[in-house]
């Protein structure tokens, strides 16, 4: 017993491995696969405790850096910030190991085949809800494992979710290869007749284990025949993206404040693009509290080449908003951040204790109101901020229709979490937006990762992290749809909780009629 719940945490940790920055996809199908053989006849309690333990592994050994920004910058002790990070994936991990003990209860006496069905809908069920309860925390979800690889050809069609089942559909399968033989008596050798059908039935039963070779093969092989194709070039576009690399607890002191804006307009007047993009907040105080000498600095270069600029909208009674303002465009233009992070960017009920604890700066944020692309060089480009590229679903409006954008701009600051990991994978996760909206997508940050991506999910150019620079670079614009733009602009993500519920309604159907 203890040696399945060890190779379910150890598996889980595995898992880690399938994302950037190693991007060794086909771990994460072996790492279902054990999760799924684990459970295979389990009863609901302990496969959730091994589905726990699995998501308990991954997710703490996948976003372990939460603990830099939560014991170097919040000010917890380093005993009581590691036990926060534990607690949020374990919390998190919950989910996984409810969806696993409800596929035990499911499949319990079920034929072979229902699990290549019910087991991936759970999955499925666990991955949707970390995305969407309370407000959503869908970091390292198991389908941005698969940027690189024979899945990634299915993006423009279903999406990370999507991808998440038939990945898990996969690993299924291969679970199956290595389900052991039904035990058989032992019967005198058959004669004559009883031959043939004994040799007939030798051959049915070795069908039996080619099947998940079958639906292996087909599922990672039939993305190859899909179309790729969904979107023209809308013409190249020069960007010059900054990386200031100014250490978060730098950031907001007040002593350091004015060297720092400084350098900031150096980078900007160095700047040779056609276009420039700041990363999110570099200019870490509301707008109107500038000096207007620096506001006209910006002016003057932002007449030759517009520029976003991050920075804060707002006053103490609406509420200040986490913004990139455009300078030099056609008209007046200013995006505010629409999907915010709990605890950094607004307090949930009854945790403000929490918050007010680690002394986080501007921690009650209020929300942007639009959607409006930044037009500039015949080009739209549509501004993210942070983390808000993990939430296609939020933004898919932008994509469809005649004034859709044709470039994703996203500006972050992950210097709150060192450099170790959280660069690579958020830069995954915009590849991964890259695929399913065949757009290119540039990133300016303060410490990395500052990077271009275009609409085929391939890195384009990238600074090195941790140094400041700016990156000189042409992407391509796009434009036209992708089916799962189309699907998602109309139904957002209730076809797959619809396809969830018909699975695991048939099932248990099933379940009551045997």
């Amino acid at each position: 017993m203890l040696a399945g719940f060890a190779a379910a945490l150890l598996a889980g940790t595995v898992h880690t491995a399938a994302f950037a920055p190693l991007e060794a996809w086909y771990l994460q199908l072996f790492a279902l696969a054990l999760l799924a053989r684990l459970t295979w006849h389990a009863a609901p309690r302990r496969a959730a405790v091994l589905g726990g333990l699995f998501g308990l592994g991954w997710l703490a050994s996948g976003f372990w850096w939460i603990h830099i920004s939560l014991h170097q910058f919040g000010h917890l002790p380093w005993l009581l910030a590691a036990l926060a990070v534990l607690l949020l994936a374990a919390f998190l991990a919950c989910y996984y190991g409810a969806a696993l003990a409800l596929a035990a209860w499911l499949l319990r006496s079920a034929q072979p085949v229902w699990r290549i069905f019910v087991w991936p809908a759970c999955w499925l069920l666990a991955e949707l809800v970390r995305a969407t309860l309370m407000t959503g925390f869908p970091w390292l979800t198991a389908g941005y494992a698969h940027t690189v690889g024979p899945l990634a050809l299915w993006a423009p069609w279903i999406g990370v979710y999507g991808i998440t089942a038939l990945a898990a559909a996969i690993a299924v399968a291969l679970a199956g290869l290595f389900a052991p033989k039904a035990a058989s008596s032992r019967r005198p050798p058959p004669r004559g007749g009883a031959r043939k059908l004994g040799a007939a039935r030798r051959f049915l039963e070795s069908l039996r284990h080619w099947r998940p070779a079958a639906v292996m093969a087909t599922l990672l092989g039939f993305g190859l025949l899909l179309p790729q194709d969904f979107s023209v070039s809308t013409g190249q576009l020069k960007v010059s993206l900054l990386q200031p690399n100014v250490a978060q607890e730098q950031k907001f002191d007040r002593e350091l404040m004015a060297a720092n804006l400084e350098r900031l307009a150096l980078q900007i007047e160095s700047a040779r693009g056609q276009v420039v993009v700041t990363p999110e907040s570099v200019v870490p105080l509301p707008l109107d509290y500038l000096d207007p000498d620096f506001i006209q600095r910006i002016e003057r270069v932002a007449a030759q080449r517009p520029l976003l600029l991050g920075s804060f909208l707002g006053d103490e009674q609406r509420g200040y908003v986490n913004s990139l303002v455009g300078f030099g465009g056609p008209v007046a233009y200013d995006y505010g951040k629409r999907h915010l992070l709990p605890f950094g960017e607004f307090i949930p009920p009854g945790f403000d204790w929490f918050v007010k604890a680690l002394q986080i700066p501007l921690d009650d944020q209020a929300r942007g109101q639009h959607q409006r692309s930044f037009d500039v060089a015949g080009q739209r480009l549509r501004p993210l901020i942070c983390y808000e590229d993990l939430f296609g679903e939020d933004f898919v409006a932008s994509m469809v229709g005649d004034g859709a954008a044709t470039v994703l701009v996203n500006a972050s600051n992950l210097a709150w979490f060192g450099t170790l990991m959280v660069q690579d994978q958020h830069l995954q996760f915009s590849q991964m937006r890259a695929l399913e909206f065949q757009r290119p997508v540039i990133r300016s940050t303060n410490t990395g990762a500052t990077a271009v991506v275009d609409h085929r999910g391939r890195i384009t150019a990238r600074l090195a992290p941790a140094v400041a620079g700016v990156l000189e670079a042409e992407v391509e614009g796009r434009s036209g749809s992708t089916p799962y733009a189309r699907w998602l602009n109309a139904f957002g993500l209730w076809p797959l909780w619809l396809a969830v519920a018909l699975v695991l309604g048939l099932a248990g159907w099933r379940r009551r009629a045997s």
